[in-house]
């Protein structure tokens, strides 16, 4: 699977490939500089329940850490990982 970043100044997302195609998308807004807003994340149907969504969360956590940003956390997906996830905390914002 490959994760690919698409990243402009107040939108971006985590796009995943399996294949050539496309298996899901993790969609972010800026909230300033120093972080962003995970908004939305989304997996197409034939790739439920393979690790598309962890894998588009770890490249965001990835991003944020290689970037000393902070993430936010509003989806519902996002939000669990988090949560059930110790080791990628340090990039929640406080």
């Amino acid at each position: 699977m490959e994760v690919k970043q698409n990243n402009d100044e107040k939108h971006g997302s985590f796009e995943a490939f399996t294949d050539g195609r496309r298996a899901g998308m993790m969609t972010y807004t800026w909230a300033g500089e120093e972080r962003f807003i995970i908004d939305h994340t989304e997996v197409e149907e034939a790739y439920n329940g393979k690790g598309v969504g962890k894998e588009m969360l770890l490249a965001a956590v990835d991003f944020a850490r290689k970037n000393n940003k902070k993430i936010i956390p509003l989806c519902p997906f996002a939000k669990a990982s988090f949560q059930k996830s110790e080791e990628l905390q340090d990039v929640l914002v406080n």
